[in-house]
């Protein structure tokens, strides 16, 4: 007979979803800050396909989905609370554009790297950052389609420029995320298709 109101198994199955959660929340946590103070450096460019193409590397899928949610969210509240957004119709209707874009290059990145197979980590972190990019910027056209600015967004320049900084902040994003690792921090949960052997 074992003490107490849960047998064995089911007490270490409870703590161990429970250093989950708390590890999951950290990470959405640390991960929006950091995304947050790129948004504050870049005046309003959240680096999304960097978070995305990081998450889908180093996060479950959910826990991935939430934390370009929050970040959409708090990019938003930086941008109309502190680096003043203008409220014009234009401007408030991005904001859902921004959204579908930042989760749809999420969801390309987990995609691409659950038929990626046992890839290296570099090809892996290749492949999902260029499909969350795609992706992003995608997503982002069709929206411009309506509410305007494709020529000053999509010329080529403008996106060899963005996708080097999204590149530069994923770098800068995945040494951050190894370094507290390294240091004690408990590695986020990753998605189980996703875990190497």
């Amino acid at each position: 007979m074992h003490p107490g109101p849960f047998p064995p198994n089911q007490m270490e199955t409870a703590m161990t979803g429970l250093a989950t959660a708390r590890a999951s929340t950290l990470w959405i946590v640390l991960l929006t800050v950091a995304s947050t103070a790129t948004t504050l450096v870049f005046a309003c460019a959240t680096p999304f396909p960097a978070l995305a193409a990081l998450a889908a590397l180093h996060m479950r899928r959910r826990d991935g989905l939430i934390l370009m949610l929050l970040s959409w969210f708090v990019s938003q509240a930086v941008g109309f609370g502190l680096l003043g957004y203008p409220h014009e119709l234009q401007t408030l209707l991005w904001a859902p554009g921004l959204l579908s874009a930042a989760l749809g290059s999420a969801v390309a990145a987990y995609v691409v790297l659950a038929r990626m197979g046992s890839a290296s980590f570099a090809v892996r972190l290749i492949t999902a950052y260029v499909a969350a990019f795609v992706a992003f910027k995608l997503v982002a056209l069709v929206w411009a389609f309506f509410l305007g600015g494709i020529d000053s967004a999509y010329s080529l320049e403008v996106l060899v420029r963005q996708f080097v900084r999204n590149g530069a902040i994923l770098l800068g994003l995945l040494a951050l995320y190894h370094l507290l690792v390294r240091i004690g921090l408990p590695g986020a949960p990753v998605q189980p298709s996703l875990q190497r052997a």
